[in-house]
């Protein structure tokens, strides 16, 4: 009985511990998993005019809603999602958050 007890409190720490890790970017700097918080970084990023696999990586706590995916009404104020503008070439070229 004991024996399970410890197991299940270990297992326990161990996913909790597993949220608190922090990522980071191709280039070094942290993931903010909030939303984007420096906008001159971010729109210095968008005019590189990656591709949807580039801001996927870079902004993993940014949610991506390219054509045809579907969202709700909800008004988000903390830049967690983000609505494109894209070329012909589907490389983002502008956008919003919503």
């Amino acid at each position: 009985m004991r024996t399970r007890l410890l197991a299940l409190s270990v297992l326990g720490v161990a996913v909790a511990l597993a949220g608190c890790h922090h990522a980071t970017r191709p280039d070094g700097t942290r993931v903010d998993k909030k939303g984007v918080s420096n906008l001159q970084g971010f729109e210095s990023f968008i005019a590189t005019h990656p591709t949807p696999e580039q801001f996927k990586a870079m902004y993993p706590g940014v949610l991506l809603m390219l054509p045809g995916t579907i969202s709700t009404m909800e008004v988000r104020y903390d830049n967690t999602r983000f609505f494109p503008s894209q070329d012909k070439d589907g490389r983002i070229i502008g956008g919003d958050f919503h």
